[in-house]
């Protein structure tokens, strides 16, 4: 037996996707795009089927009771994985940032929690920072902007992760917002409860995306993109807005979001 036979084979990393609920109800395709990006990173990909929402539309309102039941069965169901990896920040910061406080006065969840935190990322920052991804094999020929998440940037630290393997896109232009980081508006509850405040924080960031001259707008939150592309498609924008993963799993054939609805 030769040498290089006789090595033990590393195992792939266990990755179980958390898909999220706008991903699952709206844009299914994220989930595939996700799946195949870690696939091709050597993750070994499991989609458990017991998976709800975060919870985090009930944190937000208030409800404590409702998201600790919530946030329970999200750990019972992700923390026997090696990562917990999430298509969108504001689903990620729930899990990492916001469980371990709803569970802290728990003995026996509390230490739960903050262990599946320990091990939960955002997509692009999992591909970037752990699985040492440089490049992609995809293109795509387009000018394109980047809209970074208030959850994503501000709970995940996540900005130069999903600019790094957009590099690697062949034919794909980045040209950058004047103000990246500032709110769409959308907010999860937010847009619901302040839809005039909403609607004028969409309306100033579509005017920062339309005056960079691209016909792409590209995120790693679907409930920004949804927000962004209604408003554009009901004020005439001729601009088409996707999730990052699509654009990087090379998953662009479709309509883009809001298209076909």
């Amino acid at each position: 037996m030769s040498e290089e036979n006789s090595k033990p084979r590393m195992a792939k990393p266990r990755a179980a996707l958390f898909v999220t609920c706008l991903v699952d109800l709206f844009r299914p395709s994220i989930g595939f795009a996700s799946v195949k990006l870690l696939e091709d990173a050597g993750c070994s990909v499991a989609v458990p089927a017991a998976q709800t929402c975060c919870g985090q539309p009930g944190y937000n309102a208030g409800a404590a009771t409702d998201a600790i039941a919530i946030a329970k069965q999200v750990i019972a169901t992700f923390e026997g994985f090696d990562y917990t990896i999430v298509p969108s920040g504001s689903c990620g910061g729930m899990i990492r940032h916001h469980y371990p406080v709803l569970l802290e006065q728990d003995e026996a969840w509390g230490p739960r929690a903050r262990a599946l935190a320990a091990k939960t990322y955002e997509l692009t920052q999992f591909l970037v920072d752990v699985m040492d991804v440089k490049s992609l094999d995809s293109a795509l020929a387009a000018d394109c902007t980047y809209h970074d998440s208030c959850s994503s940037l501000r709970e995940m630290q996540v900005k130069d992760q999903p600019r790094k393997l957009l590099e690697s896109v062949e034919g794909l232009t980045l040209i950058e917002l004047k103000e990246p980081d500032v709110c769409c508006g959308f907010g999860g509850t937010f847009c619901v409860k302040f839809p005039d405040i909403s609607n004028e924080m969409a309306a100033r960031k579509i005017e920062d995306i339309a005056a960079t001259g691209a016909g792409l707008l590209l995120s790693g939150d679907l409930g920004c993109l949804m927000n962004l592309a209604g408003k554009m498609r009901r004020d005439g924008k001729p601009i088409r807005a996707r999730h990052v993963a699509e654009v990087l799993a090379g998953m662009t054939d479709g309509p883009a979001i809001g298209e076909g609805e």
